[in-house]
Formats: structure tokens, sequence, C-alpha cells
């Protein structure tokens, strides 16, 4: 890690370097930060080792700065400083992403204690951590401590992965040792049993060793969905919680049953999409791809879909990489959303040539002419996966009676955004 020096003169009017090298020291009469969002200049002249009234020299100022890289907080670090009457000096800092902590497996405390142990080592601590360093090591210890306090004997362990309830990632905290199995899985909301779905997904859960991220995944792929469609754009579901009756200071039985918590939130009505970056395709046309009219019930699941069919549209005309921007706006008085959707079509393709692997000449020369894109137009990606599906399902489509011996399809499309061509790649195994 290098940090920039910028040397000015001591008190005395003699250079800092002029004093025996690196062994010259004044008294450090402030600490300052520039950069920094998420703490204070006191806390980060803590993290550094820094204070206030000690004699410090040149190679003390280069230390905390490493030690703050250390900590995994920042991801770099510069200083300057002055020595007119005692050393000021401002360390110039860019912030280290953060993430948010994640309890896997540690059913025996709630978040909360979790993080109240944390914040006993890292007082600072607000739910997130960096990706790595110091600061994750010091909350991973600190979590251990919790853990050994109650006589439970397991290895924990540490590591960013894909954020199982959103987008982006999380630190997770995982115990290694015997294994609580989930016993049953039960809802504030008892109308969530009356589902066949929720039923028939429960046999994957039920049974299975006590995982947060396992259940949070449950709860996002199988659970969410029934809320999206009734209209609930933003329900909350859980944490999940352990909830047991009798002696807490026993051992926990080796099943467990888990509640979670559920608010399904208001019903939102559909009110209308705003248009942007749409040359080639009509707003009108657009609107009746998305389906949903005025008043409707704003089912997340159709609008999701919605925003699919919008890019196999635009595929339709040939624009293989538009991208579909959706931002909800919603009137939480009026219980309606609405979407700013900004649409970036590209380049516009034409089909090349069909390159085949795998078949008899006689079977190239049938698919060659029942290929129904010509060289030069434009390529309707819709026509494409139309031939796709006949291929898989139903050859006699376009071999008839002619003998095959393939059972996949490889299929590739090969665009060229310099020429605006796109050939398509077709292997038969």
């Amino acid at each position: 890690m290098l940090a920039s020096l910028s040397m000015l003169l001591l008190s005395a009017a003699l250079p800092l370097r002029a004093q025996t090298s690196d062994a010259a020291i004044a008294s450090l009469r402030e600490v300052r930060v520039e950069g920094q969002k998420h703490l204070s200049d006191a806390q980060i002249a803590a993290l550094a080792g820094l204070v206030v009234g000690s004699q410090v020299g040149r190679t003390d100022l280069q230390a905390a700065a490493d030690k703050l890289v250390q900590t995994g907080l920042f991801a770099k670090v510069s200083y300057n400083f002055e020595t007119r009457t005692g050393v000021v000096v401002t360390y110039h800092v860019e912030e280290s992403k953060r993430i948010s902590a994640y309890f896997d497996n540690i059913p025996w405390f709630a978040d909360s204690e979790l993080a109240d142990a944390i914040r006993k080592k890292i007082p600072f601590f607000d739910g997130t951590l960096p990706e790595g360093g110091g600061t994750v090591d010091q909350a991973a210890d600190a979590v251990k401590e919790l853990i050994a306090s109650h006589g439970l004997q397991v290895t924990l362990e540490h590591e960013v992965i894909a954020n199982p309830t959103g987008e982006g990632t999380v630190q997770m905290f995982k115990v290694k040792g015997p294994a609580l199995r989930i016993e049953r899985l039960e809802f504030s909301d008892a109308s969530l049993l009356n589902s066949k779905t929720v039923q028939q997904h429960l046999t994957e859960i039920i049974g299975k060793p006590y995982s947060r991220m396992t259940i949070d995944l449950f709860l996002t792929e199988a659970i969410r969905p029934v809320y999206l469609t009734k209209g609930c754009l933003h329900p909350k579901l859980g944490p999940p919680e352990i909830r047991l009756t009798g002696n807490p200071n026993q051992k926990l039985p080796e099943q467990v049953p888990v509640f979670v918590p559920i608010d399904a939130g208001p019903i939102y009505h559909w009110k209308e999409i705003h248009w942007t970056g749409n040359v080639t395709v009509s707003e009108f046309t657009l609107n009746g791809v998305v389906g949903l009219k005025p008043g409707d019930i704003a089912d997340g699941m159709q609008i999701e879909a919605g925003w699919d069919r919008v890019r196999e549209e635009f595929g339709h005309h040939g624009f293989l990489d538009a991208k579909v921007d959706p931002v909800p706006s919603f009137d939480e008085s009026a219980h309606t959303v609405s979407y700013s959707l900004s649409i970036h079509e590209g380049p516009q393709y034409r089909f090349g040539k069909m390159v085949l692997t795998g078949l008899s000449l006689a079977a190239e020369k049938k698919l060659h002419a029942a290929w129904p894109i010509p060289p030069g137009e434009v390529f309707d990606k819709t026509k494409y996966e139309e031939v796709l599906t006949k291929l898989q399902l139903h050859q006699e489509q376009i071999f008839g009676e002619l003998p095959l011996h393939y059972e996949t399809v490889g299929h590739w499309l090969q665009p060229d955004s310099n020429a605006r061509t796109v050939d398509v790649l077709l292997d038969f195994k």
C-alpha cells in the first residue's frame, strides 16, 4: 500500500527529513480524515492506533496508514502532514464496499444478540462489514466467544456469498459441527398452509439441516411468488425464528421447529408505464406486450414476465442486445405502482449464415429449406426459437420421414457487432 507524503517545515524551520531520518519525532496535535462516510475522525484515529499528544515520527504515520488498510474498511489510504506547532496529519481514505453480515446456522442466538456481541469488539458495527480484512476477523472472534461462552463445541467459518434474499453479496457466518434439523416450518400467515404449491415445496426443506440460507431461499422461491401474484409487492418474509418451550438452559433438541413471521403488506394496483428509448417498437405495442391495464392488480409475477416479453419483442426485430431497465414508483396513499422503463435497443442484427454439425447431407438440405430467415434479412429471434422447438420436440415438421439419429441439439448465436450480423451454430448429437 503506497501512502503519499507531503512534508512541510517543523516549527523550528528545519525540514523533518533533515532531522535524523525516520527517527525524528514531534507531538501529534490533530488527526484529520477526508473521504470517510461511515466513521468519525476519532474512530479512524483509534483504528490507526494514533493518540493525540503522543510523540510520532514519519514511520508511525506510515504504520498507522498500513493499519487502516489492514482493517479491510479502506480500499485506499494516503496522507500528508504538517509540523508547524506539532504534527497535524490528514488521512485521505477511500472506503471499501460494505456488505451485510448474515448468520446462517447459529440458531442459539437472535441476530440482535450476535450483533451486540460484535459491537463489544467493534463499537461502530452497523450490521455491515467489508468483504475481508481484520475487521471481519474481529467480528468472527466476537461470535466465536459468544458461542464458546455457552459451552457449544463448534467451528465458525465466514465467507462472501450471493445474497439469498436480494441483490449483491453478504458476509456469511456459519458453524461446522453437529447439525440441527428442521422439524417443521410454521408461518404467521396460516393461509399459506392451504396452498398446494407451498405444501409441495415444504417437503424439500423439512428434515434438512437447519440453515438460514436454505430457509431464506425457500421463502424467496416458494413463498414470495404467492404474495407477488396477489399484488403484495413488498412482502416481508422472516427472519426465521426457532421457538421452543421448556427450560431455556437445556440443550436444543436435534430437530427444531422454525417459525416465520410474515407481513404481506398492501395490495398494489397497476397505474401506468412511461417508456423512453424505444425507437423501433411503439408504446402501444409495448403496453400490449406487458398486458396490464390501469386498475388491474399489480401481479408481480406477471410484471416480471412482462419485462421478459418486452425483451423478446425487441429480439423479434433483431435487437439481440436490447436492455430493459424498469424503475418502479409507488404511490403509498393510493396503493398504485407506475414504472419508468428505459430501453437501450443496441445494434440491429441481420442473419449471416448457419453452421451445422452432426447431420447428414440430406438432413442439412431439409433444415436449410425449412430455415425461415433469408441471409441479410433482420434476424428474428422468435423464428429462431420456433425452429429450435421443432428440432427438439417435433423433428418431423422439418425432416419429414428422413431417419435421424440425434438426441440433443446444441445451439449458439455468434453475433458480430461490427458487421451487425449473427451466425447460427447448431450441433446435433
